[in-house]
């Protein structure tokens, strides 16, 4: 017994893996006797009874990005499995029709002779019918072969048996080729002139409005409906640092520099093993408040409440979080790059550069301060 459920609890571990479900909730998953197999074969109801099971049942608390993070595993194996049944389907189908082609060959090569002679005949009677007109009516009899009718080459057979199967059923262009989409063209312009009018009034890229699904809640509370917690951004930045340590590691296998911040290559790393919902603009947006929380964990949570009682936006907290780092590099004598440098977890991240500014003012207002005095 004991290989079995080893195995098992391997599977569903590389399953959830790669979309935010933590260790203990896939071992509760397992408690309850579900396989994978088994979560692909349910509906969707049966999957969200499943999670209100596990909540209200056995009192699990499950991240926001939890709930959907089972949901989007889910999907994606069955996604996998009906692209890998159709891959299958489509094999066996051109088997058939290539076997059946060449059943068919024999027989079409003993009437292409009849044929041709017939389709001959009918667009010389047509000719004489029809007079000088016969080029209007049939534009693309002639020129879509590239040339004059003739049965005395071989090269004539494929137009003129193309030509029997379309039977000539009615004049005019044989084909009509599908309008092409311009709304793909029309996005592209749009984003360009977007960007010509941002540089024009002097927007830099990095202060653009960003709008991310996080809402400001207090520590250790569940964030409710689509939008996930503070816990849950702060956790994102955890996981950066381990996939740091694997793209460390896959380095030093290769013989490559290894990187010691979390760059774009690791943002890569994490997209490839299937955490797409790490990106560098939502990581970079918030890095100072993890700061903040890394540094002053208390003076963070105080933050965190104050704004929660408030009813304010993730973007108002966010800005908040400038002016504590700020003290903070004051009483380290402005040394900001230290500060993140002797810090376990922040060493890995570059300091912004809108809290490099901001404390560059402030430097730059106490020397003024001192001289008048």
């Amino acid at each position: 017994m004991l290989p079995n459920s080893c195995e098992r609890t391997r599977s569903l571990h590389d399953f959830f893996r790669d979309y935010g479900v933590r260790p203990k909730t896939v071992a509760r998953i397992l408690e309850l006797g579900f396989t994978v197999n088994t979560l692909v074969n349910m509906t969707d109801p049966e999957i969200d009874e499943l999670v209100k099971t596990m909540v209200e049942g056995f009192r699990l608390e499950l991240l926001v990005g939890e709930r959907y993070g089972l949901k989007s595993a889910i999907r994606a194996e069955r996604r996998t499995r009906d692209e890998d049944a159709a891959r299958q389907h489509l094999h066996i189908l051109a088997k058939s029709v290539k076997k059946r082609k060449g059943e068919l060959d024999n027989d079409n090569n003993n009437n292409i002779n009849s044929n041709n002679e017939q389709a001959l005949g009918w667009v010389e009677g047509s000719a004489r019918e029809q007079g000088g007109d016969n080029a209007l009516m049939f534009p693309d009899t002639v020129t879509a072969v590239g040339g004059p009718l003739s049965l005395n080459t071989k090269d004539a057979t494929v137009p003129l048996e193309q030509q029997n199967h379309l039977h000539f059923s009615a004049p005019g262009p044989l084909s009509i080729p599908e309008p092409s989409s311009d709304n793909g063209i029309r996005k592209l312009e749009k984003k360009k002139q977007k960007r010509l009018l941002s540089r024009e009034h002097g927007e830099d890229a990095d202060d653009r409005t960003r709008e991310h699904p996080f809402i400001v809640t207090e520590p250790g509370e569940l964030a409710r409906g689509k939008k996930n917690g503070l816990d849950y951004l702060f956790d994102l930045y955890e996981q950066c640092g381990r996939f740091l340590e694997e793209v460390q590691q896959i380095c030093k296998e290769r013989g490559e520099k290894c990187p010691t911040k979390v760059t774009n290559q690791v943002f890569r790393h994490a997209k490839l093993k299937g955490a797409s919902y790490i990106n560098k603009p939502k990581m970079r947006h918030y890095v100072h408040c993890y700061a903040l929380h890394c540094l002053d964990v208390e003076q963070s949570n105080r933050l965190r409440k104050l704004f929660k009682e408030r009813g304010e936006n993730v973007g108002a907290w966010r800005q908040a979080c400038y002016h504590p780092l700020v003290e903070l590099a004051r009483q380290s004598g402005w040394d900001i790059e230290g500060l993140f440098n002797r810090n376990e977890k922040l060493r890995i991240w570059y300091v912004p550069t809108k809290l490099r500014q901001l404390c560059h003012m402030e430097k730059n207002k106490d020397s003024d301060s001192c001289s008048y005095d």
